[in-house]
């Protein structure tokens, strides 16, 4: 009976004391019952990958060829690739940790990294180094990844309450070896103990704990007045820093930087779209190259057996002699090996396109039996956009996005120091203390073990958990104290080597920046003059072009009439050739050198047309480009 007293007594404090938010949480009729209650020891529900592609890919596939606009092929990788895919869990990531960082946790950092994008059949990667290198020197700046940080500085209160119970049921027999006080040698007792406790902590330093304990004890003690007999006490403890770990400013730092890695995480996506889409932007202009190479190198080919043709004639009619049909068979074989290794390099083009542009890669037949047929062509502008300097590298040093990750990185460090300069004072707390006690039982019946002394029998004290609640509540028996708690530790080196570890960081971190911000401006002013460079090495090989195909013209003419050999004139297809590749070389390097300028200037993402809002979802509101009026064979 007392035992199921004093679990009454617990259950009802319990429900007494229960958190405001958990009677709340009950009443959610969307999750059930106790749904919200139970929700923080459930598993959250995490959506699974989805490796299916957008529908965008299979309406451009039409019959065995996929016909692909620059702005097609922008939005498939927006919508499908893997780079970008795994930065989008970097958002959630940093949300996890916001939540981590208000329950008082450690944080566990975010993942600064960015995936380089995949390379044009003909690269080595040289150059995409060389363009990555103010983004390549931000993150080698970066001081967390996606693991768990050790925290320095004054130690940060857990914010979560808790409950805490503890609850025994116990048959305890002790030999006496007097048995003046309980009058008997033999103390036999059922022990039945149980305890709740709140504790909660706030960011200004203060903890509280409230609680009850209550012990339901049946013995063969002659001596106690009651029993058996229930004592309780409800206790409240408040405890408040004065000196270290004191205030919102020191105990909300971590909040601050989940919150600045959030913002972060953004960041780090925004130049994963960036650099994925300058990637593409490339391999596409490549690709069209590529495609117009060949179509150089059939003509060249052309041309080749036009000449062996007629080389031919002439040697079967003996106005011609017949080694110059073996110079001619040779130069066919010739122009028949460069255009197999220029088709076979816009074949490995489609497969490096098809694989940044799809979530399974080539696995897909379909996919990876098309052929892409670009719809945009390369173009040179009649006038180049003129831009000052200054203002190209003002606009890019405000929307370089591996700028601002570092601005706010040297935020966070700042909000570090202000934990180790907490830590470098002495502990000093309030502490409050204030307890109210109780005991009811029944009378003993056993005689008093002192002869002809009764029992008091106090009827005040007469009753069970619930008389012993009554006089809780009523404070019939209060107990109460004040204190201070000091620790000063007489050295504190720990602290000092902190702050000066964090200081002498933040200043490694100021200087990164500026040599980041000198880098953005390199970038920027070399960017411009690769423009420059290559629109001028397209006018000249657009000339030198011509002037081939003028020269080619008039040994045919030379030769026709008997005047000039055939091996100048194969000399002249050859430098047609290297002409007209020379052109298309050029060409492509100027479309590429405007991808360049947009990345360095930091306007890859308006000049393109993207919504981040879009590429988060992935999933581009824009329709796939008509088909093409004129198809390519």
């Amino acid at each position: 009976m007392y035992r199921l007293q004093s679990l009454t007594a617990v259950l009802c404090c319990f429900a007494l004391l229960a958190p405001a938010g958990a009677q709340a949480a009950s009443l959610d009729s969307s999750a059930g019952p106790f749904g919200r209650i139970s929700r923080p020891y459930r598993e959250p529900h995490v959506a699974p990958v989805d490796f299916a592609n957008s529908n965008r890919l299979d309406s451009l596939l039409r019959a065995g060829k996929l016909y692909l606009s620059l702005q097609d092929a922008i939005a498939l990788a927006l919508e499908n690739n893997l780079d970008i895919a795994v930065q989008r869990y970097g958002t959630q990531i940093a949300d996890a940790n916001i939540l981590r960082s208000r329950a008082g946790g450690f944080l566990r950092g975010v993942n600064t990294s960015v995936a380089a994008g995949p390379t044009s059949a003909t690269q080595t990667g040289a150059q995409t180094g060389i363009n990555q290198s103010a983004a390549q020197q931000a993150s080698s700046v970066q001081t967390t990844g996606n693991v768990l940080v050790s925290q320095t500085g004054s130690a940060i209160p857990q914010l979560d309450p808790s409950l805490q119970g503890f609850m025994r049921f116990q048959h305890q027999t002790t030999p006496q070896t007097s048995a003046f006080l309980t009058g008997t040698n033999s103390y036999i007792q059922e022990l039945n103990v149980g305890s709740f406790t709140y504790n909660q902590a706030w960011l200004s330093g203060t903890q509280i704990a409230f609680g009850y304990s209550g012990t339901a004890i049946n013995a063969n003690n002659r001596s106690a007045d009651f029993n058996p007999s229930v004592q309780g006490s409800l206790t409240f403890q408040l405890t408040q820093h004065l000196l270290q770990g004191f205030g919102w400013a020191v105990n909300s730092r971590q909040i601050h930087i989940a919150r600045n890695q959030r913002e972060i995480s953004d960041l780090v996506f925004k130049q994963q779209v960036i650099t994925t889409v300058t990637a593409i932007v490339n391999l596409y202009w490549d690709l069209v190259a590529f495609n117009e190479d060949v179509r150089v190198k059939r003509q060249a080919l052309a041309t080749s057996q036009r000449l062996y043709e007629d080389n031919k004639k002439q040697v079967e009619v003996g106005t011609l002699a017949p080694i110059e049909i073996v110079r001619a068979e040779a130069e066919v074989a010739s122009r028949e090996q460069d255009l197999t290794v220029s088709e076979t390099q816009v074949l490995q083009q489609e497969t490096i396109i098809k694989n940044a542009l799809s979530r399974n890669g080539v696995a897909s037949p379909s996919v990876a039996d098309a052929r892409i047929v670009p719809t945009d062509h390369m173009q040179v502008p009649p006038v180049e956009p003129i831009q000052p300097l200054q203002d190209l590298a003002a606009n890019a040093l405000r929307s370089r996005p591996e700028l601002s990750q570092n601005r706010i990185q040297i935020e966070d460090q700042k909000i570090n120091i202000k934990g180790d300069k907490s830590a470098l004072l002495p502990t000093l707390d309030l502490v409050a203390l204030a307890n109210n006690n109780g005991l009811a039982g029944t009378p003993n019946p056993l005689p008093n073990v002192i002869p002809g002394l009764s029992h008091s029998g106090n009827p005040f004290f007469i009753g069970g958990a619930g008389t012993v609640l009554s006089q809780l509540f009523s404070r019939n028996f209060p107990d109460y104290g004040i204190g201070f708690n000091l620790n000063i530790p007489l050295r504190n080196r720990a602290a000092q080597a902190d702050i000066t570890t964090d200081e002498l960081t933040l200043r490694q971190q100021q200087i990164a920046l500026q040599q980041l911000e000198n880098q953005v401006r390199v970038e920027v002013q070399n960017a411009l003059i690769g423009v420059q460079q290559a629109r001028a090495r397209y006018t000249s090989a657009q000339k030198a072009r011509v002037l081939q195909e003028q020269t080619l013209d008039a040994e045919n003419k030379k030769y026709e009439l008997g005047a000039e050999t055939i091996y100048n004139v194969i000399l002249a297809q050859r430098d047609l050739l290297t002409a007209q590749s020379n052109e298309v070389t050029a060409l492509a390097a100027y479309s590429k050198a405007r991808v360049e300028l947009d990345r360095a200037t930091g306007q890859t993402i308006d000049r393109n047309n993207i919504s981040l809002d879009e590429a988060f979802r992935g999933s581009v509101s824009r329709p796939p480009a008509a088909m093409p009026a004129t198809r390519e064979p």
